[in-house]
């Protein structure tokens, strides 16, 4: 079985828009969203571009969750991670590619 690892160690950043404005454009990779005790959402892709969108309100769930912190990764197998990071953590707003990732796995696709 194949050991899925965490977000790599880090200082969460608070969800704050300067604070996401301070990643370099172009960075690719995965991030986490939370709050204490609890993750509200891994995606992946241009981290600055993203997660500036999530914190606009593209999913009105994530900000329904009251975040407040994010950690980021950047990688290059950022699809693979982001898949790994969801099994790891459960996220609430990722329930829907939570179902898929698994499924995936089962059927020996993923």
């Amino acid at each position: 079985m194949v050991r899925v690892m965490s977000f790599l160690e880090q200082t969460p950043r608070l969800y704050t828009r300067s604070a996401i404005e301070s990643v370099n454009p172009g960075q690719m990779g995965v991030y986490g969203i939370l709050k204490r005790g609890a993750w509200i959402y891994v995606g992946s892709g241009d981290i600055r571009t993203r997660m500036l969108a999530h914190f606009h309100g593209d999913n009105p769930d994530i900000n329904r969750e009251t975040p407040r912190y994010w950690v980021s990764e950047i990688t290059t197998r950022y699809i693979e991670r982001e898949k790994e990071l969801i099994v790891e953590h459960t996220p609430v707003c990722n329930s829907e590619k939570l179902v898929t990732v698994r499924w995936d796995q089962v059927e020996g696709t993923g």
